[in-house]
């Protein structure tokens, strides 16, 4: 059976049809990752847009 690192707590975890919560080692571990996607902890840095008041950027040529 194959194993892998559960991603919140790190403890080996059954990938297998038999484990439903994979690959999270428990319904636990699944529902702190539920909880933090749902309060927004996991976030994608991006830069902040540009506003339509300002002028665009001057090319030098």
């Amino acid at each position: 059976m194959k194993t892998v690192s559960c991603p919140t707590c790190g403890e080996p975890a059954a990938f297998s049809p038999e484990n439903p919560w994979r690959p999270f080692c428990s319904e636990r571990c699944r529902m702190i990752d539920l909880g933090a996607w749902a309060s927004e902890s996991y976030r994608i840095p991006a830069k902040p847009e540009e506003s339509e008041d300002e002028d665009p950027p001057v090319e030098s040529q």
